[in-house]
């Protein structure tokens, strides 16, 4: 049994498509009136169907109070970071501190060089990440006057950091690979799979590399959030969690006692199946986790 001591969590992960934009609008409100969590998006900015997520959820913190907004993830090869850090700092405040990082090493790269972007390998895309992920927290860190970064993808000198954060806020890595589960061991606060490339099986090995990269980074492995974003849908038995609503606590209980996984999402574009995760299979498990 894995505890990790996480509070559990429930968001959904919409797709944020720009000819439906009521719509998504909608199903993020909605999500926060019920009472989830997260709403996390995906991050395309070659797609050119979709909306700009940094718009998105700049326009989402104006009409949401709750939930905690999130891109899931981030497309670091087309958001430098330390643009990125201002622009999360900027909607951590406007939001009132409900802001997260997803961030990802890279896909899809005929499209990040189509807008762009640098075609990378995949070593190189993790450690462009590193890099990134520390001049994001430099630039994070208010207590110093100014930031100097030298590196081989990043090169920073003498910028403010700032605008200060109203609250800490976490970097979720998208991660599946022996390199980024150690990087995000070493230096990042969540990891974040998704169904369909780390299934629940291959998640105890990729999670015990998280906590030997943590523990000899010398960190609490209990310091990683585990979130899971989840492909199912009700009634069926193609993806994960398998079966009705009804079937879905008792699976997702198992994971959280017996791997730690704390933080479940699930990919939504109806409003049907949003109400019927927050308000049957949310509460349901809860029950079953606390019982266990």
């Amino acid at each position: 049994m894995a505890d990790y001591g996480q509070e559990l969590e429930f968001g959904v992960f919409i797709t944020p498509v720009a000819d439906q934009v009521s719509g998504v609008v909608e199903l993020a409100r909605e999500a926060d009136l019920l009472g989830l969590e997260l709403v996390t998006f995906q991050d395309h900015p070659y797609q050119a169907k979709f909306l700009d997520s940094w718009t998105l959820l700049s326009s989402l913190a104006a009409v949401t109070s709750n939930v905690r907004l999130a891109l899931n993830v981030a497309n670091l090869p087309l958001r430098p970071p330390a643009v990125l850090a201002r622009s999360l700092a900027s909607l951590d405040l406007i939001s009132n501190g409900r802001a997260e990082l997803g961030l990802g090493a890279g896909a899809f790269w005929d499209g990040i060089e189509a807008m762009g972007g640098r075609k990378l390998t995949p070593g190189q895309g993790v450690d462009q990440l590193s890099e990134a992920i520390d001049v994001i927290r430099a630039l994070w860190d208010t207590s110093q006057r100014s930031v100097n970064f030298e590196g081989e993808y990043y090169r920073i000198k003498g910028a403010h950091p700032g605008p200060q954060t109203p609250h800490p806020i976490g970097i979720w890595l998208g991660a599946y690979k022996p390199r980024m589960l150690a990087l995000t061991g070493a230096k990042a606060d969540g990891w974040v799979p998704s169904v369909g490339y780390a299934d629940p099986p291959e998640l105890p090995d990729k999670s015990a590399r998280i906590d030997e990269a943590a523990r000899e980074a010398g960190r609490d492995p209990a310091e990683i959030r585990r979130l899971y974003n989840l492909i199912g849908k009700f009634g069926s038995d193609e993806s994960w969690p398998r079966g009705e609503a009804r079937d879905w606590p008792e699976q997702l209980a198992e994971l959280t006692l017996e791997q730690g996984m704390s933080s479940y999402i699930l990919s939504i574009s109806d409003a049907d199946d949003l109400r019927r995760f927050a308000e049957e299979v949310a509460p349901a498990t809860r029950e079953l986790v606390e019982a266990g």
